[in-house]
């Protein structure tokens, strides 16, 4: 359902609770909350938020798996003018601490699992957050209800802007740091606008729909997946974490009929044991993106899921989604399915040179965009959103070109980028963090073809002089540093990194056997 007035993410639950109360909004575990309930317990907590003190943009911090809770904080946040950052949970505690003291959060609130670590961390920080505990003795969510209980479930008197930030999403860089990708409320609603003026279902919602957000929602598209689902007011069954076994088994037994996945989780639910087409037979549309798809893992698809198929591609900097191969070019066999995508309309791209200038069609450049939903900034880098979002256009990284007919072709990473199961590795944060090791003199990273994650992290190394270290014994070393995604999965050991004369480090000399043969340097 398209409801062109609803353009905060605050109006949309109001405006559901209102016309739907009794409506499933979100099923986790078997729970479930109706519209009606997550209007007054997100207004709830966020009278809880405002008597803390955060409001208007405060830095409210989320350390946690999927939950229901997740979404009411959202939205609290949304109509007591705060800022969410959610929290990657599989991140290490240095990498926690660096998101905590950047973002500047006033609050956390933190699962149990994580809650030791999160306490720790918050120990050594110049201006500690409030943690409010999700998990009470009993059970999942108590000590929130315990957080939140005693304020009233009245409606908040203001309302969000479309150009007030919503999120703050976490996003390696090239310098080795995560960077806080502010995000404003339009961000999750334009994309939708442009769809609907123009009459396109690339991406639709029916009355009926039954959602499975799969994507974990620290993720831009998780979010901005589940915020679709919200818009349209549908019911959303969230996974806690993803697992093909799970996932085949809730698209099976909740009868959902679209999702959004990365293609590692599309080849990890069609291999699983016994799944066939009867187990997704409920389905109509599956969106995807991250990384490119095989045109085997396509073919498998098509064949098995029995559904349309839709690409997506965008980062977090351009509010997820600006390109979509829609369901009509998912033909096998056609030079389109080697495309990212065509442009939304009222999306531009161009492909410009080192100098910025635009090239022809057909020439591979840095590919830009021009997008409504595109970010307000990285969190306090004034210098680096300059460089990103320059003269208005958002420098992706990517290289690429556009053909004749508009479509866009991604060739390369501008900026060493490597995807692994749709998360960005920035390969400056690994090598940082292995130079740190006592053994360890250089070291350069690159990504390499992976059939099952699309890229796997290899490290090259160069010891000290009479200095041994094993595989194992870095991978043990990283543990603590790095998140377990970010860590290579193969190491070779060399007597120097190849440089240019300014000692930047050579990565496609060192990509180039491993990437010999393919037309793209993406996987």
């Amino acid at each position: 359902m398209y409801v062109p007035e609803l353009q905060t993410a605050d109006g949309t639950v109001a405006f559901h609770a209102a016309r739907q109360p009794d409506r499933t909004a979100l099923v986790c575990e078997g729970r479930e909350v109706t519209y009606g309930q997550l209007h007054e317990e997100s207004n709830r907590s966020a009278h809880a938020l405002l008597a803390a003190g955060t409001g208007q943009g405060s830095r409210v911090a989320y350390l946690g798996k999927e939950s229901e809770h997740y979404y009411e904080v959202f939205f609290a946040c949304a109509k007591a003018g705060a800022v969410l950052v959610p929290i990657n949970w599989r991140l290490t505690a240095a990498e926690v601490d660096h998101i905590l003291r950047d973002s500047g959060a006033e609050l956390l609130f933190v699962e149990r699992e994580f809650a030791a670590s999160a306490e720790a961390t918050r120990a050594g920080l110049p201006s500690a957050p409030l943690i409010v505990h999700l998990d009470g003795d009993e059970e999942r969510g108590a000590g929130f209800r315990a957080w939140k209980s005693g304020h009233p479930a009245d409606d908040l008197p203001s309302a969000a802007a479309p150009e007030d930030p919503i999120a703050q999403i976490y996003t390696s860089g090239t310098t080795g740091l995560p960077k806080g990708v502010v995000l404003p409320h339009r961000s999750f609603f334009a994309i939708r606008d442009l769809l609907a003026e123009h009459g396109l279902d690339w991406i639709d919602w029916k009355p009926a729909d039954r959602s499975l957000i799969s994507i974990p929602g620290f993720h831009v598209a998780g979010i901005w997946w589940a915020m679709q689902g919200f818009t349209a007011g549908v019911t959303n069954v969230a996974m806690r974490m993803f697992a093909a076994h799970d996932a085949v088994r809730l698209i099976r037994e909740e009868r959902i009929t679209t999702t959004c996945a990365v293609p590692a989780m599309l080849q990890m639910m069609l291999a699983e044991p016994g799944a066939g087409p009867e187990d997704f037979a409920s389905l109509r549309k599956v969106t995807y993106g991250g990384s490119p798809i095989s045109e085997t893992l396509m073919t498998q698809c098509m064949e098995v899921l029995g559904c349309e198929l839709g690409q997506l591609y965008g980062l977090t900097e351009s509010g997820n989604t600006a390109l979509c191969l829609p369901p009509s070019d998912h033909v096998v066999g056609s030079p389109r399915m080697r495309a990212a995508g065509k442009p939304y309309p009222g999306v531009e791209v161009r492909v410009t040179d080192s100098d910025g200038k635009q090239v022809p069609a057909g020439t591979v450049g840095e590919i830009c965009l021009r997008t409504p939903a595109v970010m307000l900034e990285y969190w306090g880098m004034k210098a680096a959103t300059d460089e990103t979002l320059a003269d208005g256009w958002l420098h992706t990284g990517d290289a690429g070109y556009v053909d004749a007919d508009g479509y866009v072709y991604v060739c390369d990473r501008i900026k060493d980028t490597i995807i692994v199961a749709g998360e960005n590795v920035y390969p400056a944060e690994v090598e940082n963090a292995l130079c740190k090791h006592p053994a360890v003199a250089e070291a350069a990273v690159i990504g390499v073809p992976d059939e099952r994650w699309g890229e796997g992290v290899l490290a090259f190394v160069v010891l000290r002089p009479d200095m041994a270290a094993k595989p194992r014994e870095l991978k043990l070393f990283l543990r603590d540093r790095i998140a377990e995604f970010k860590s290579p999965q193969r190491y070779e050991f060399i007597d120097r990194v190849p440089r240019n004369p300014s000692g930047k480090i050579l990565r496609r000399e060192l990509r180039e056997s491993f990437w010999a043969g393919r037309d793209r340097q993406v996987n």
